[in-house]
């Protein structure tokens, strides 16, 4: 078992991780005497992991709130939703909410955790790798609009993470490499011996060996606990957490949020925005072309499908948070390791959108 920390003062927090661990968070919110819990998931963990569920509710004396399985519902229905269950069953300033799933459920439920009552505390038991590596780490919480992801939402932090890689046994290989695609992104933006590490161990990674797995959670959580650590409301540093993700919400948001999974569309992202490094005398082509080759070694697509037009993706970026009065910004590698967050012009991103499709047609 391994731990980290999140240094924010007084809104530090743990991160807890090992196999078969569950208990912890038993240990955890028996310590802190809360007045009721809520355990949020969906339908398909609950199918998956009803026994388990139960039991912590149980021992806990929590309420289950199950909602739908997929990002279309991590909306302000449902948002509105869960705050009517909790007042229905009269939850306090003193009570808790436990996010056991993936992003959706995390982002939702810290969401909900941080506008009931003004704020009431809230517990990530992230169970896709996506949400161990990084949704569950940083306090960004959020729902969708249709007009663009995660654009309602606040910064609050939880109050304690815990990473059980069993859960992993269970994913879907199409969830587990949405997964890596995020787990890639931390090698490109920070550490170059942690990309290579990652493409010198790509077969034990797939084959789920625990040890490998540990390890590459452990070394991503901890580069983002650093970057959060130093930057806790993305003023500047935190912005780098964003590579491949002005591309890749444009993508979810053009397509209504139901053809791709969330890594899925960064991993497209990301390899745009390495051309777009190219286009713009930023970085040398063999980074672009380094990423990509990293990407399809685990089996995941880096390439833009041909039907999404560059001027709908354009339109959507406009409104992204990193844009600033309407100019679109977005996170260039320069480097395996080193990436800036630089103002790009329309037909610049126009260009790296049609090269980042060139190869897609025999991929579909």
């Amino acid at each position: 078992m391994t731990s980290l920390k999140v240094n924010l003062g007084p809104r530090s927090y743990e991160i807890l991780i090992g196999k078969r661990i569950i208990e912890r968070l038993l240990d955890f919110i028996s310590s802190k005497r809360y007045s009721q819990a809520g355990i949020v998931t969906n339908e398909t963990l609950w199918s998956i992991y009803k026994e388990t569920l139960e039991d912590i509710s149980k021992k806990a004396n929590a309420r289950l709130f199950i909602i739908p399985d997929g990002e279309q519902y991590k909306d302000i229905l449902w948002f509105y939703h869960l705050h009517g269950r909790l007042l229905e069953h009269r939850f306090d300033r003193h009570s808790v909410l436990i996010a056991f799933g993936g992003g959706v459920i995390g982002d939702l439920t810290g969401f909900v955790a941080s506008t009931y009552m003004r704020g009431i505390d809230y517990v990530q038991v992230p169970t896709t790798l996506l949400a161990q590596v990084d949704s569950s780490v940083g306090g960004k919480t959020a729902v969708n609009h249709p007009l663009g992801k995660n654009m309602i939402g606040t910064f609050y932090q939880p109050a304690f993470v815990l990473i059980d890689t069993e859960f992993l046994k269970t994913l879907p290989k199409r969830e587990f490499l949405a997964g890596m695609a995020e787990v890639i992104k931390y090698g490109v933006i920070w550490d170059r011996d942690f990309f290579n590490y990652l493409r010198d161990n790509t077969k034990r990674i797939l084959d789920l060996e625990h040890e490998v797995l540990k390890e590459i959670i452990k070394r991503s959580c901890s580069i983002k606990a650093e970057v959060v650590s130093r930057d806790e409301r993305e003023s500047g540093l935190r912005s780098i957490l964003n590579y491949g993700h002005t591309i890749g919400h444009a993508i979810e948001t053009v397509t209504g949020y139901t053809r791709y999974l969330h890594g899925e569309a960064v991993a497209m992202g990301m390899h745009a925005e390495a051309i777009i490094g190219v286009l713009k005398s930023l970085c040398y082509k063999e980074v672009p072309e380094s990423i990509t080759e990293t990407l399809k070694a685990f089996g995941i697509n880096p390439y833009i499908p041909p039907d999404l037009k560059p001027i709908s993706m354009i339109s959507s970026m406009k409104i992204d948070k990193k844009s600033l009065s309407g100019r679109i910004r977005a996170i260039i590698p320069h480097d395996i390791g080193k990436v800036n967050l630089v103002e790009v012009e329309e037909d610049t991103i126009s260009k790296a959108l049609e090269e980042a499709r060139l190869k897609s047609a025999p991929q579909a």
